[in-house]
């Protein structure tokens, strides 16, 4: 295979002042694919020969060059995702974070989360990863419904991710996320209710749950193609996002971004840091990064990423700069699925105009000085964005 990939012009990366600060670090590598993912993973069948130990060797490189380029900046969070991180084991993942520290300073209370598929994770690796430094671990759990496991294509069994939950507990974790989804063909109401008390009991203070989207390319778009499985319905996906919202209310665990709930405190500080304004280095291939009004992303494949590194290059495939228009765009878009709500001060008098109109139509809410979704809003909040901008 030729990897070779041609350097595209540098752009500047100059960190803002004052901004959150934060790295992601993509680790590429996964078991097998599941029918409906799109991310930029590889098999050991797709990856070319690239390897963990070769990916690692390359991040370390990626991570000083960042250093380099930023200086001297405090890192508040850092988030590996994948793929499947927990795939490089206990050790791989303690010297990912110690690839990280070698480079940067991370201040005294930073959250350091890595995603993990309950497949690959045991009381050792938990015990290894809270020693390491890690403080939260986000688990893809998405169903425990046989049959709906079945049909996203997960090898796990419907018992192993809690479980998984309450071991990485019992090792110290104060801090448990459990990734659900909803709206899979076959799944019933009764199906979610036993995927959200099953993350609950398994003591996780914080959930993320996405409705089934059918991308482009995956085995799940082909099977929906063929007339195999039909396409998730809208009032159907609406109905079991107000079951979640309901039921994890009732639990104790708290929206505060439209897809995501948690205990007071449980709250993912990396994720906020992306809705709310701050900047981020985003290492390993196929990864994005944003600092200052410059988004870059990473070469997509792990062997032309590792080549460039090899060649103490920065592996940018390309980057865009923002316009202070993109920039509002953005900032109202994300801003407003928080449960702090988008702050008016940010909108012009056209936009605030239109959001007289929203709060009108039950929308929007006026709190204090920010514009809150209302639950109906949180189900059309796309909608709420085309319509605040105009």
């Amino acid at each position: 295979m030729n990897t070779r990939t041609a350097p595209v012009v540098q752009p500047q990366l100059v960190p803002m002042p004052g901004r959150v600060f934060g790295i992601y670090i993509h680790v590429p590598f996964c078991a097998t694919r599941c029918g409906y993912c799109d991310f930029n993973t590889y098999t050991p069948a797709e990856s070319g020969g690239a390897n963990p130990d070769s990916w690692l060797a390359a991040l370390r490189v990626e991570l000083a060059l960042a250093a380099a380029t930023v200086g001297s900046i405090p890192v508040h969070t850092v988030f590996v995702g994948g793929g499947t991180p927990s795939l490089l084991g206990g050790a791989g993942l303690a010297a990912v974070l110690g690839a990280v520290r070698d480079n940067f300073e991370l201040v005294a209370d930073a959250e350091v989360t890595t995603e993990a598929n309950p497949e690959s994770t045991s009381p050792e690796l938990f015990a290894t990863l809270r020693e390491a430094g890690y403080t939260r671990i986000s688990l893809g759990m998405q169903s425990a419904a046989p049959q709906v496991l079945a049909v996203l294509d997960r090898t796990h069994s419907p018992g192993r991710a809690p479980a998984a939950a309450v071991e990485a507990r019992a090792a110290g974790f104060e801090h448990v996320n459990i990734d659900l989804i909803y709206g899979t063909p076959g799944e019933t109401d009764d199906d979610l209710r036993r995927s959200i008390d099953v993350a609950v009991d398994a003591g996780a203070d914080h959930v993320s749950a996405y409705s089934l989207i059918v991308e482009d390319g995956t085995a799940l778009a082909r099977r929906v193609r063929r007339g195999e499985i039909a396409r998730p319905d809208d009032d159907v996906l609406a109905q079991r996002y107000e079951l979640l919202d309901s039921r994890l209310s009732a639990a104790g665990l708290s929206w505060y971004e439209v897809s995501n709930w948690s205990r007071e405190g449980g709250e993912c500080r990396h994720n906020l840091g992306y809705w709310g304004g701050g900047e981020w280095w985003g290492a390993g291939p196929g990864a994005h990064g944003f600092l200052g009004a410059t988004r870059w992303w990473n070469i997509k494949h792990p062997n032309a990423y590792a080549q460039s590194l090899g060649e103490n290059r920065l592996p940018i495939a390309d980057f865009e700069e923002l316009s202070a228009r993109d920039r509002h765009v953005e900032e109202v878009m994300l801003r407003v699925r928080l449960r702090d709500g988008l702050p008016r001060t940010l909108l012009d008098a056209d936009e605030l105009a239109r959001a007289e109109t929203l709060c009108g139509e039950g929308l929007l809410v006026r709190q204090d000085d920010a514009l809150v979704l209302t639950d109906r809003g949180r189900l059309l909040a796309d909608g709420v964005v085309r319509d605040l901008l105009g």
